[in-house]
Formats: C-alpha cells, structure tokens, sequence
C-alpha cells in the first residue's frame, strides 16, 4: 500500500458523450450509474465523491464548459483502493461497454492528484490537474494510475 502520510488520493475523469442522457443510446449506462456508484461508495479505501443535482450523481457537473463532458471526481484513500474499485467486476461491467456511449479521445481523460486528507476538491481545481497533466504530462501534481507519484511527505522539522 502506498503511504499516504495525511493525503487522500483525488482522481477525476471525464467522458465525451456520445448523446444525451435521457436518450435510448444512453439508458442503460444511466442506469447503471446508482448502482455502480453503491459499489464506489461501499469500497474499501473510497472517501468522497462529488455529487452535484438531485440525481445523486455528478452528471449535471460541468468542465471545459463543455455539456457535452460528464465529470466522475472522488477521493480515495490511496492509487491501490481507486485501482481495485476501477477493475473490480461491478465497474469493469460498466467500462467494457464505454464506446456504446463515450466519443474516444486523443487526450488525456483522467487525472489523478494527491490532496490533503479531508479536503474535497472542486472541479475547477480537477479542470487545472487535468489541463497541468495534459500540457506537461504526469508529474507530482497531476498523474494517471499507470504513471503514479507518492503522495508528498512532511517537511522534517527544523532542528
């Protein structure tokens, strides 16, 4: 497990719809985001996730000031907690039907960052770690699952 020493890991990621969310092409990923979301929620390692709007979801959350991107953002206790859950069969059911209803992208999606434990991060804090990530690639501010950075340690105290 990786040592958190009084951070939480942030991680948002986005996806270009395809159509709208009240559309017969997205009904049954709509469907499936309670759900899915139970499973987040009930994790080992999960904290926060954002929810905005009374779907008790984050759909009507907006990025880039673009309608056309959905933002998912949550808190995990660590990259170990956040990689079970995104590959754990309940989430992996989900991901494998992503170009039903998700336009691909060149660019980077998702952004990992590490936050101090407690802090819940806004999406406009997620759009600039997003945006750091892809004019910089993953560095210690802004990093994917599969380019990880620890989380930073305290400074030792002067003596």
């Amino acid at each position: 497990m990786t040592t958190t020493a009084g951070h939480q890991l942030a991680q948002l990621n986005i996806a270009r719809l395809l159509a709208p969310l009240d559309s017969p092409q997205l009904a049954d990923f709509v469907a499936a985001l309670d759900p899915v979301n139970a499973v987040a929620d009930r994790a080992d390692g999960f904290v926060w996730r954002l929810v905005e709007g009374e779907d008790g979801n984050a759909t009507d959350a907006r990025i880039y000031g673009d309608d056309w991107l959905l933002v998912n953002m949550s808190v995990w206790r660590d990259p170990e907690a956040l990689e079970a859950y995104v590959y754990g069969e309940e989430h992996r059911a989900v991901l494998r039907r992503r170009r039903e209803w998700f336009g691909r992208v060149a660019e980077a999606m998702t952004v990992l960052w590490w936050v101090e434990a407690g802090h819940r991060p806004t999406v406009a804090e997620a759009e600039d770690r997003l945006t750091r990530l892809r004019e910089q690639g993953p560095t210690p501010e802004a990093f994917t699952l599969r380019e990880r950075f620890p989380a930073p340690t305290a400074a030792p105290a002067p003596q």
